[in-house]
Formats: structure tokens, C-alpha cells, sequence
């Protein structure tokens, strides 16, 4: 299993920049950033590149909504500047999401569709635009992960918002650049079943990302029992990458040592 490091959580005392090098000093050296529209990426890459690291992943915050039929033209459309940016800037994973996720007021909605649509059309509309897009990724090195996004504290419905409708989307897609991110903390807020969900979907998910319930801090700090779900993954075999996307209760050092205890014992 390897480390990656989510700039948004970790380090947040520093800029964006120099949260390279702190997350390189804990010999992390595999980096997941949110919202590349807002972040200078050319330096980052760059940054990146001075650090001996890499830029495992971001997302678009401008994707539009697959779920809805009045946004197919701004998909693709920002997908293909998603997928000419990570190609620039040597981006391996983007993520992939049923619903446009704005923030209002400090929460976090999704956007409204366009007009009333129906579940079903949702998701037949969400499949098609997917197939388009994919015809794009696979002239490019980029890998997609899709994740299921929770409806706890995201407000508005979201269409894909667990693991088995998020596995439903990888399997009928079928495609090699297509791959689930099992996120332990959208999942146990929207689902539970983790060790279900980790044999139902094996061999889906190349990524699980770690943040603990209900404070989304590292791992051991709530109510996800860690440790027995550290055994399972190794029991499956899983050996892909563990995603940061959590924030620290503690220094950086400590909550990192305290992950490795839990993940490397």
C-alpha cells in the first residue's frame, strides 16, 4: 500500500506550494489537490517536480452535472480542458462525479437541474454522457475514478451518493480507465457496510481513501474500527494507493505516525 497526500487537509498553515515539500518531509511523495481551476497547477507541477513527487489526482470544479441532460454540452466540454490540463501537467487520476457540487453559504449544495428529471433518466443520461467522455480519456494516459459522493452533509440529492450504485457505474462502463475510489468516509456516512462493500466491489477500486466519522480526521479518531478494516484489505490482497483526505487531529507528524501504526503494523 502507498501513501497519498491531500494538500486541501494536510499542512493547511503553509501555502499550497510549500505543502509539497512539508508532505515530501514525511516521505509522502504522491499528491491529490481539489479544484485545479483554482489552483496554480503549472507551479504546483513544477513544485511537484522539484520534490521528486507527482500529482496523483484532482477534480474540475466546473464539471457540470452528468445527471442532467441540460449540461451535457459543459461535460464535455470541461472535460476535455480537464483531460488537456492533466496531460500538460502529468495529472494520473482525475475524479469523476454524478452532480455539480457548489459551495453557498458555506455549505455544500448541489446544483439544481435544469429541468425535472427522473432518477432513471438521470442515470441513462449520466451512462451516455459517460461513454462520451471515456472516448476522450482513452487518448490520454489518465485514469477516471469515480466516487460516490454522501448526502449527509452535501444538501440538495445526489444521484451516485453509494458505493453500489458508484460500482454499477464502473461495471457497465467497462472500460480500463474507468475505476471506483472506495471512500471509507462517504460510505460510512451514507451506507456503512464497509467490509462489505470492500468484497462486493474488489478488484473495482485501485484507491480507498481514510477519513474517520464524524470529524473526517485521520484514522482511530472516531468511529470506523481501522484496524479490523486494515485486515481486511489484506486478506482481499489490496495493495494500491491509501488517500489522505482527512484532517489531522494532531500535528502532521503525529497523525501520520499514528496512520502508520494503524496501516503498517
Amino acid at each position: 500500500m502507498e501513501f497519498t497526500g491531500y494538500l486541501d487537509f494536510w499542512f493547511t498553515d503553509r501555502p499550497l506550494l510549500e505543502r509539497v515539500e512539508a508532505f515530501a518531509g514525511l516521505g509522502i511523495h504522491r499528491l491529490d489537490v481539489w479544484l485545479w481551476r483554482s489552483v496554480p497547477m503549472a507551479e504546483l507541477a513544477a513544485e511537484c517536480k522539484r520534490c521528486g513527487s507527482v500529482i496523483n489526482s484532482t477534480f474540475d470544479e466546473g464539471m457540470g452535472s452528468l445527471a442532467d441532460p441540460g449540461d451535457n454540452e459543459l461535460t464535455l466540454r470541461t472535460w476535455a480542458e480537464s483531460l488537456e490540463m492533466a496531460e500538460q501537467h502529468g495529472v494520473e487520476h482525475l475524479f469523476i462525479f454524478s452532480n455539480q457540487v457548489d459551495v453557498i453559504n458555506g455549505k455544500e449544495w448541489t446544483r439544481r437541474l435544469s429541468r425535472n428529471v427522473t432518477e432513471a433518466e438521470q442515470y441513462a443520461n449520466l451512462l451516455d454522457q459517460t461513454e462520451k467522455i471515456m472516448r476522450l480519456v482513452e487518448q490520454t494516459k489518465v485514469e477516471v475514478w469515480v466516487e460516490a459522493l454522501n448526502q449527509f452533509h452535501i444538501q440538495g440529492g445526489v444521484l451516485v451518493h453509494d458505493h453500489d450504485l458508484a460500482a454499477d457505474w464502473v461495471r457497465r462502463i467497462d472500460h480500463p480507465q474507468f475505476r471506483l475510489a472506495f471512500d471509507c468516509y462517504h460510505q460510512q456516512r451514507t451506507a456503512g457496510n464497509l467490509f462489505y462493500g470492500l468484497e462486493a466491489y474488489y478488484g473495482l477500486y485501485p484507491t480507498v481513501h481514510v477519513g474517520d466519522v464524524p470529524t473526517r480526521q485521520e484514522p482511530g479518531t472516531g468511529e470506523i474500527n481501522f484496524k479490523n478494516l486494515v485486515k481486511k484489505l489484506r486478506q482481499l490482497g489490496f495493495d494500491g494507493y491509501i488517500g489522505l483526505e482527512c484532517r489531522p487531529s494532531v500535528s502532521e507528524e503525529i497523525a501520520f505516525q499514528n496512520v502508520k501504526d494503524i496501516f503498517l503494523a
